[in-house]
């Protein structure tokens, strides 16, 4: 290239890629300021103006604003006091991917579902919407009680694996809805209440199972836990539900 060459706004942006708007940005704000005509104003790139926005380029994909990108742009050199400011953005990022993920295998899972049921009642999927966030606030509060292998072991669980829970779910959410009003020691509810437990016994795993089951937490613990999933459920619909799992595990432990 002539070293020597000038651009009019027009071809930088051709040669450059970068939108017109945004190189008048980059002037406005002082960060990528080129040569201007005496007469007209008009804006003038030169040789020495890539080089500044490959640079600055260059910062943005580190994850650096604009405002960090002026900061750093004119160093000459950098030394490995770098680093610190380097960390700091690349757990940004891995932050930021780990939302991402988090968000892309949510649509996954309410893709699926919807495929799977066709229809669903819409306070129902708000709630399960809801609570994949929660997912996340669940790992950190089994962190905090010391049950860091459940933590490990739901982590590994698949997106399919989860979907799978998610139809179960739905499917006992249905029949709580068809079956509330009759008494909890009805065979039909009983069976309800089984099937769900089963399900989730199989989700989760006996060796989950077991480190849950050894870890002593207090009534009020447990219920902190409860409150972070969104219910589906009317209060008294949930209520009835408790009466009715309650029930189950005493006959089951006779």
């Amino acid at each position: 290239m002539n070293n020597a060459k000038e651009f009019s706004i027009g071809e930088f942006s051709k040669r450059t890629g970068i939108s017109i708007r945004n190189l008048r940005y980059y002037d406005e704000i002082g960060l990528l300021v080129p040569a201007k005509q005496p007469s007209s104003g008009h804006r003038i790139y030169k040789y020495q103006d890539i080089i500044t926005l490959q640079k600055i380029l260059s910062l943005k994909f580190l994850g650096y604003s604009l405002e960090g990108i002026t900061a750093l742009l004119h160093q000459s050199s950098f030394t490995v006091d770098l680093n610190e400011t380097l960390t700091h953005h690349l757990n940004a990022l891995e932050a930021e991917k780990e939302k991402l993920e988090r968000s892309m295998n949510a649509i996954r899972r309410v893709i699926s579902l919807l495929k799977e049921e066709g229809e669903v009642d819409s306070n129902l999927l708000f709630s399960l919407i809801n609570g994949l966030p929660a997912e996340h606030m669940q790992k950190n509060w089994l962190e905090k009680h010391h049950l860091k292998e459940v933590v490990e072991g739901l982590s590994q669980k698949t997106v399919e694996e989860n979907i799978t829970l998610d139809q179960t779910f739905v499917q006992m959410t249905k029949k709580v809805r068809r079956l509330y009003g009759k008494p909890i020691e009805d065979m039909e509810v009983q069976a309800m209440v089984e099937s769900y437990i089963e399900e989730t016994l199989s989700f989760l795993g006996e060796d989950l199972m077991q480190v849950i089951v050894n870890v002593h937490l207090e009534e009020q613990e447990l219920q902190d836990l409860e409150d972070m999933t969104p219910s589906p459920f009317t209060e008294r619909e949930q209520k009835w539900l408790i009466q009715a799992i309650d029930y189950y595990m005493e006959k089951k432990s006779e």
